[in-house]
């Protein structure tokens, strides 16, 4: 560890993933001084489904990074394809009017590139210092109040321990957030209802690929869904997620796993089984936890805040956490920022942070629970995708949901579904 790097800063954020990467970039703008600590050495790999959102294109833009992305390895999204659990079929074009997706392309690429884009905006932003592979044991505390992260430098054979102190410390740690379990305690436990298990794998020779993102909900694997994201050169990121409760129950009943489950789609299911006769997998399947936005935790508190999946802001219904991740880290800048300047870090004065995410957020992850919910009926699917397939009237509705919160919200209404019946 480099013995000139001081002790104390403005804000310490942890973790450097997009959202504190984010977090840090923002404020290193506004003039403050940031030590922006992750335990890894980037580029590092990360388990994702690898679609870069909409949303988290509005921070690549105000960051000015999308030449950057545009030069990545990538694949190009011009839509979706969904199969309902009866089998049926449909391909939706993201809107050409999306704003978040101009001419209605999207990008897919391996988490590795856009989350190293965004750990080097930040470290190419003044005011930021980076200290890689240092693991934090504990945010301390006064008088209840985060003052600064005590940890270890995982480079020194000694490690020996070392503090920082800051007047904010920002937990962007992800789904085991040691920042979040320091200052909320019981309350950082991830409630099975509201989180999901997933693995991927990588895959090459896949046949019948497109520029769709592929989301298919299998009978045998209900309430979850397989998916096939299209990346660079033909290969792809596959995989399947359930919600953790429901895959407890599914492991106990059926004597299964994911990597199980995964493997019997890509060998028995008849929509599947040819497409991936000759196809290999690049690499090992990698699991992970996500924390959905569905459960609202605690945000801000005396001297610290959480940003992306430590605030547990994973969209409940597609799993997409990045956008959310670098929203929250906006949002947590502009915060911060405004306290330090009152000189006034206390709750009370970052409260309006955790307002302003649920305002923003807040009802697009309401909408997205209960699309999520709606898609554990089997009835239900196959009646949507099925009406999709015939009328280009409900294939416009699933188009417009794709790029409105408005029109998503349509799936909510009772009176939608009568439509669907009687269309």
């Amino acid at each position: 560890m480099a013995p000139s790097l001081p002790d104390s800063f403005d804000v310490i954020v942890v973790g450097a993933g997009p959202g504190g990467s984010t977090t840090a970039a923002y404020l290193g703008r506004l003039g403050r001084s940031v030590l922006l600590l992750d335990k890894a050495k980037f580029p590092r790999d990360k388990t994702c489904g690898d679609a870069l959102s909409g949303k988290s294109m509005n921070v690549v833009r105000e960051l000015g990074l999308v030449a950057e992305v545009e030069k990545l390895p990538h694949g190009i999204i011009k839509g979706a394809t969904f199969s309902s659990p009866n089998g049926k079929i449909i391909s939706i074009p993201f809107p050409s009017t999306d704003p978040n997706r101009p001419g209605g392309t999207g990008y897919c690429l391996r988490r590795q590139h856009p989350d190293y884009l965004f750990f080097t905006a930040a470290k190419n932003t003044a005011n930021v210092t980076i200290l890689e592979q240092f693991q934090i044991q504990d945010v301390l505390m006064e008088d209840g109040k985060a003052v600064g992260v005590k940890g270890i430098d995982l480079t020194d054979s000694k490690r020996a321990e070392r503090t920082f102190s800051s007047k904010v410390v920002v937990g962007a740690d992800g789904v085991n957030s040691i920042v979040a379990r320091a200052v909320l305690g019981e309350k950082a436990q991830l409630d099975p209802s509201h989180s999901c298990d997933a693995v991927r794998v990588y895959y090459e020779g896949i046949t019948g690929m497109t520029n769709d993102i592929e989301i298919h909900f299998i009978k045998s694997i209900m309430p979850g869904y397989f998916w096939i994201f299209p990346l660079e050169n033909g290969r792809a990121n596959v995989g399947l997620g359930l919600v953790s409760k429901d895959l407890q129950a599914k492991m106990k009943k059926d004597k299964t796993n994911l990597v199980q489950m995964l493997n019997h789609i890509m060998k028995e299911e008849p929509l599947f089984k040819e497409r991936f006769a000759n196809a290999k997998p690049m690499g090992l399947v990698t699991g992970w936890r996500l924390p959905f936005g569905s459960y609202r935790r605690q945000l801000s508190g005396n001297g610290w805040v959480l940003v992306g999946d430590a605030a547990s802001l994973v969209d409940p219904f597609s799993g997409e956490g990045v956008g959310n991740a670098t929203t929250s880290g906006r949002l947590a800048a502009q915060f911060i920022d405004e306290a330090i300047e009152r000189n006034d870090v206390s709750a009370l004065a970052l409260g309006p942070y955790e307002v302003a995410v649920w305002e923003e957020l807040g009802k697009e992850l309401s909408t997205s629970y209960k699309m999520q919910q709606l898609g554990r009926h089997e009835w239900l699917l196959n009646l949507v995708i099925g009406k999709a397939a015939r009328k280009p009237a409900v294939r416009d509705l699933i188009s417009a949901s794709l790029a409105s919160d408005e029109a998503k919200k349509k799936f909510e209404s009772p009176l939608t579904y009568l439509w669907l019946l009687l269309t």
